[in-house]
């Protein structure tokens, strides 16, 4: 009889569908007793309703572009207030997706979940904790009783740092980037033997990449320049149009290429004012690519927001990092995370894009010593280590039949 995994995702940035697609991919080449593992994506939020799904995630990406520091704030105050681990009866939300989780779980009935976003695991861990403690699913749904099959559940970080939304009772195991992201779940009270130091996942193909000549030659740049990309995620947020005209002032022999990602408008307004004023920087312009597993190896210093899995991919890449935007909250602390790693590099009103990028192009031993500090954290091999842990899981599952 054929495994079941499903993969709860949810579209609030890039980063969880990535990493959920990542591990599908795996766990699709896996197999148990010569049958090929079943392995479906369920985006949460649009099963729950494409309404919410709408109000979710495109809130999230018009907060990340254009009101990040009110973003910051709602994630502060969630870490304490609106849905401290573990406690959720009184949430409308997690109340309403709870019930839409039952008919999935029913209906799929999955042998396995994996979850690279913390709502559909709060959903989940509810259901599990009403049917565990033989109780109703909170006051609006009094009459109804979850007399479900909820199996073991996987929660992936996708950044480098802990939110109370992530932390469950009913959790089975947790897979975090790093030793310190353990240290945090750790000291909030999650048991030492439940956290997995995998790292984030991504796909096989962003491992293998094309020569540095050229990728870069194909986009109109030398081989032979300092390359500095510039980004602000699949948004294109951050203060991207301020940080390319910062760029071009720097008294530096180096070329720029730009990736706005699915920012449309941002990359009308760069081309526009890059042919409006004289500059001696080659700069290239790009939108949406599918080409970043080519990019990432082919630049020499990357300038971005500190996002998940963009920073993850850096790391595999080895490209040193220069943070001069984040959105408060989780990207801050991935950011903190970085620079206590030695791994990137954090602007202040002092050091400046300008003094910080100099100075690596001044001196090779700078961008070598920031190399080596990524080369000691970077850790590949996530969506194989998931993949066999889900296997674990199965066999012993079958075993105790």
């Amino acid at each position: 009889m054929s495994k079941k995994v499903l993969i709860m995702s949810a579209s609030t940035g890039g980063g969880h569908n990535r990493a959920a697609r990542a591990i599908k991919e795996e766990l699709e080449q896996k197999s148990i007793d010569g049958i090929p593992i079943q392995c479906e994506i369920i985006d949460s939020l649009k099963l729950v309703n494409n309404t919410m799904d709408k109000i979710i995630s495109r809130g999230y990406e018009k907060s990340a572009i254009y009101t990040p520091k009110a973003y910051g704030s709602v994630y502060r105050f969630s870490e304490n207030s609106l849905v401290s681990k573990n406690e959720f009866k009184g949430n409308l939300l997690i109340s309403f997706m709870a019930q839409k989780f039952k008919k999935l779980l029913n209906d799929s009935n999955p042998d396995v979940i994996i979850g690279t976003h913390p709502f559909p695991m709060i959903a989940l861990s509810t259901l599990k904790k009403s049917k565990n403690n033989n109780t109703n699913l909170g006051d609006t749904f009094h009459k109804h009783h979850y007399n479900i099959n909820v199996p073991p559940m996987i929660s992936v970080l996708t950044d480098y740092t802990t939110h109370s939304t992530w932390i469950q009772n009913e959790i089975d195991y947790y897979i975090v980037g790093h030793e310190y992201v353990k240290e945090l779940l750790v000291f909030e009270g999650v048991d030492s033997s439940k956290v997995k130091t995998f790292g984030i996942p991504v796909e096989k193909s962003f491992l293998s990449n094309r020569d540095r000549e050229t990728v870069l030659l194909e986009l109109g740049l030398s081989p032979d320049k300092l390359t500095v990309l510039l980004m602000g995620g699949s948004f294109g947020a951050g203060n991207i149009k301020e940080t390319l005209a910062e760029l071009l002032d720097i008294d530096r022999d180096f070329q720029i290429l730009v990736v706005t990602g699915r920012n449309e408008s941002l990359k009308e307004k760069l081309d526009k004012n890059l042919l409006s004023h004289t500059q001696n920087k080659n700069v290239c312009v790009l939108g949406y690519t599918t080409k970043m597993n080519d990019i990432l190896a082919s630049i020499d210093v990357l300038i971005t927001k500190p996002g998940g899995l963009t920073t993850t991919e850096a790391l595999l890449k080895d490209v040193p990092m220069i943070i001069p935007y984040y959105i408060p909250g989780q990207e801050e602390e991935n950011l903190e995370f970085l620079s206590n790693c030695g791994a990137a590099l954090r602007t202040t009103k002092k050091y400046t894009l300008s003094v910080l990028l100099k100075v690596l192009i001044d001196d090779s031993s700078r961008l070598d010593m920031l190399k080596r500090n990524i080369k000691s954290i970077r850790k590949f091999n996530s969506s194989q280590n998931i993949a066999n842990l889900v296997i674990d899981i199965l066999e012993e599952n079958s075993e105790s039949r």
